[in-house]
């Protein structure tokens, strides 16, 4: 599963996420996030690429998040339908906000924490 990693103005880092996040790519997904999580403040994980997610990926993606408290952000950008529907039906969009917006969820890290 291809993960791609950019910095983006304003110290924000893009985690752009393709193919499916099932058992292997959540495994993938969690080892890149626990990276970025240990010195990075605000991520965006970029879903438009992700066609399946499978359980294991909604954990991986909490680890993420739950990594982040205190200390940053993590935001989930642009999930395909079947995707957003995942993420809503399994309450996950609302441990991590879910935008559709590129500079809105850019937006969103860059605030302040408190």
């Amino acid at each position: 599963m291809p993960i791609v990693v950019q910095t983006l103005a304003g110290n924000v880092t893009k985690v752009l996420v393709s193919g499916r996040i099932d058992a292997t790519g959540a495994a993938e997904l969690e080892s890149e996030l626990r990276q970025l999580t240990a010195t990075r403040t605000s991520l965006l994980v970029d879903l438009a690429g992700v066609a399946f997610l499978a359980s294991m990926g909604l954990r991986s993606l909490v680890a993420g998040a739950q990594a982040m408290r205190g200390r940053g952000r993590m935001v989930l950008l642009s999930p395909q339908r079947a995707v957003a529907e995942v993420l809503a039906v399994s309450g996950v969009d609302n441990l991590i906000p879910v935008f559709f917006d590129e500079a809105r969820a850019i937006s969103a890290v860059g605030m302040p924490l408190g």
